[in-house]
């Protein structure tokens, strides 16, 4: 197949790269791949002096941020200006995907000569600081839907009518998150990513370690994130902070934590708890995204929503278990994460574009 996958402005977040990961090992499939994005406009004065006087420092002013495309062999286009992706950018093919809830409008305005048109969905794209009724719009749209968790393809059933969705869960490249069977840190450590998001419950996470911390007075944590830590969220005295990390030093903040926290209220899937169980780093995560089907296999414990109480017991339990018991852990963690292939992923996807392109065919993704 020709396959176009039609992308926001790249830049490094999981999202992206997902979707290079996903193209990557469809062309290793025989399938003839191309991203498309269009240039990141630059921020005006007035958005420079918000981010400045927030504290988040000044934007980025490139046209173009660091992506997975810099690190792999799929073909990235990036057209000179800001504006939505159109016939014009794109060639003809026999499956166009879109990739975020703006693209889903641009892939859903082009002609049927660039190809079938298919919605890869990785979250449930609701969140205040976006036009919640455009972006539940385009989940309305005639357009294949394409999604990586069991809940999201629920979702789509129940709340927009959709009964012909795709699953294709993520996965992650175990050459780059990985770890050699180990022990227990000499002082119990606690990991999580960093985030101001609101859903993504770095709050409960933060609450619960220092709970936690008042019965273990050892405890330390470790966190890495996109921003600096925002003083209405500090992370807890002593932090051991890495912004921006490079990406080949991920796995190392990983693998030196006895747990992981995954605290999110909301989520698409949460590639990080993949990504800390391929470094043999047991979970402790809320039933958000995949975490009920990664975390329900014992590579961790599944605790309650917005019960911080709940985790800070599960951190306690999990650091004070003997180094032989949290061996055992730390191998079902790991052997969870690689159970899930980037070319297991692949097939899915191509069943799931099999299928677009009959439904096309047959009249049905029409309104």
């Amino acid at each position: 197949m020709k396959i176009t996958f039609v992308l926001p402005p790249v830049n490094n977040r999981g999202g992206i790269r997902s979707t290079g990961m996903l193209a990557l090992h469809l062309m290793k499939q025989g399938h003839e791949v191309l991203a498309v994005c269009p240039s990141r406009s630059s921020p005006d004065i007035r958005r420079q002096i918000t981010s400045f006087v927030k504290g988040q420092g000044l934007i980025n002013t490139e046209t173009r941020h660091p992506s997975i495309f810099d690190e792999i062999e799929v073909p990235l286009k990036v057209t000179q200006t800001s504006r939505p992706i159109t016939d014009s950018d794109i060639p003809d093919a026999d499956i166009v995907v879109a990739t975020w809830w703006e693209t889903a409008e641009w892939v859903n305005n082009l002609s049927s000569a660039k190809g079938a048109k298919v919605y890869f969905i990785r979250h449930h794209e609701v969140h205040d600081y976006l036009p919640v009724e455009r972006v539940k719009a385009t989940y309305k749209l005639p357009l294949h839907k394409v999604t990586i968790s069991r809940w999201l393809v629920e979702l789509m059933k129940t709340e927009y009518g959709d009964r012909n969705v795709s699953l294709v869960p993520n996965s992650i490249n175990c050459d780059k998150y990985y770890s050699s069977p180990r022990n227990k840190q000499l002082t119990p450590t606690v990991g999580m990513m960093y985030s101001k998001q609101h859903w993504k419950g770095c709050d409960l996470s933060i609450e619960a370690f220092n709970l936690a911390k008042k019965e273990i007075d050892t405890l330390i944590m470790v966190a890495f994130g996109s921003e600096e830590p925002l003083s209405s969220l500090p992370l807890p005295t002593g932090t051991k902070y890495f912004k921006n990390p490079p990406q080949e030093k991920i796995k190392d903040i990983y693998a030196q934590c006895d747990v992981w926290l995954f605290g999110s209220r909301v989520e698409g899937f949460g590639r990080p708890i993949l990504e800390a169980m391929a470094c043999r780093t047991p979970v402790i995560g809320t039933p958000a995204g995949a975490a009920p089907d990664l975390i329900i296999q014992g590579g961790g414990r599944l605790v309650q929503h917005e019960n911080a109480r709940d985790m800070a017991k599960a951190i306690i339990e999990i650091t004070q278990l003997s180094n032989e018991q949290w061996r055992e852990i730390s191998d079902i963690a790991y052997n969870t994460a690689t159970s899930y292939t980037w070319d297991d992923a692949a097939k899915l996807c191509e069943q799931a574009f099999d299928w677009a392109i009959e439904r096309t065919k047959n009249g049905e993704l029409v309104f």
